[in-house]
């Protein structure tokens, strides 16, 4: 069933970026799954129903099985690569601007692509270079890199820019003081800024900075990630869910792009997909009610304080 009376192009929509002349999809499709056998086809039921924004990192360690999606859907004739928004993450351990390029190129061998459209520095915290993604000491903890600063692998990925490898950088992770400390210095600004966002932490102070510099701010966990306190449980939500024959997933995504800020949701769920790429717009009142009448605020991903993956998204 469809609730829309009119064509509704909210799922449509598309951002453009700050430099270079292409558009981020505001509606995206995320690849960190808990279970990486399920990643070629959840990413080929993505773009089946019609995500063409898609979100890989490194760190997600299934690049090879997202590519193998990307290279069938290509390869059918059903898309161009110029038709998908490839976005990928720079880890931790590759921060020292000799390691961009090669973890860079890595990225593309295993996507299967000649180029990226945008690449971010998956967090602000430089770990100790080498093949463990995840170099702990003896005690558990984890080794940082004081060899290296965040604005000399910012110069790294800007190179990057220069030489036509990806069209867009950005940043993952990053609180809104890190942010202005590179914005501040960088010859290429970040055109995207991904960050966990959902009605429960809105970032309306991050919102409005990014605007101002025509950055991209881009959603992760924008459900809430199915952890408690449950964001779709949220009665504001499912109060205007019902009013409006949605489902308060369907809310909260077009709450989303409709203050601006794009969103990646990931499911293996085939009905979930294409209940979240199902999105239309939401009334104005229904807008008002989210942002004055939700007062609830958490964040349930502590990666911004310490680099270290908080969680994998439970199942949705």
């Amino acid at each position: 069933m469809t609730y829309e009376a009119f064509h509704d192009e909210l799922r449509e929509t598309k951002f453009a970026l700050n430099h270079g002349s292409a558009e981020m999809p505001a509606v995206g499709f995320g690849t960190l799954f808990r279970d990486l056998s399920v990643t070629t086809q959840a990413v080929t039921h993505a773009l089946e129903t019609g995500f063409r924004h898609f979100d890989c990192a490194e760190r997600y360690r299934n690049e090879e099985a997202v590519g193998v999606a990307f290279k069938a859907f290509i390869d059918s004739g059903k898309a161009r690569r110029e038709d998908l928004f490839i976005t990928t993450k720079l880890w931790n351990t590759n921060h020292r601007p000799e390691r961009v390029l090669p973890a860079f190129e890595a990225s593309c061998r295993r996507l299967q692509v000649d180029y990226i459209d945008c690449y971010l520095i998956h967090t602000p915290f430089a770990f100790q270079p080498g093949d463990d993604q995840e170099p702990r000491d003896p005690f558990g903890h984890m080794i940082y890199d004081s060899g290296v600063t965040l604005l000399e692998t910012w110069r790294a990925l800007e190179q990057l820019v220069d030489e036509g490898r990806c069209k867009s950088i950005g940043l993952s992770d990053i609180t809104l003081e890190a942010l202005k400390a590179i914005v501040d210095v960088a010859r290429i600004k970040p055109a995207v800024v991904q960050v966990e966002s959902h009605p429960y932490l809105p970032e309306w102070e991050l919102l409005e900075f990014c605007k101002q510099h025509g950055i991209i701010v881009l959603a992760f966990a924008p459900l809430g990630h199915g952890m408690q306190p449950a964001v779709l449980e949220d009665p504001v939500l499912t109060g205007i869910a019902k009013h409006l024959r949605r489902t308060p997933a369907q809310v909260a995504l077009a709450w989303s792009v409709q203050r601006g800020v794009a969103f990646l949701t990931t499911s293996a769920t085939l009905s979930h997909i294409q209940e979240n790429f199902d999105i239309a717009t939401l009334p104005h009142r229904a807008m008002l009610e989210i942002k004055e009448d939700i007062t609830t605020r958490v964040r349930f991903n502590s990666v911004v304080e310490t680099g270290i993956p908080g969680f994998i998204p439970g199942k949705r």
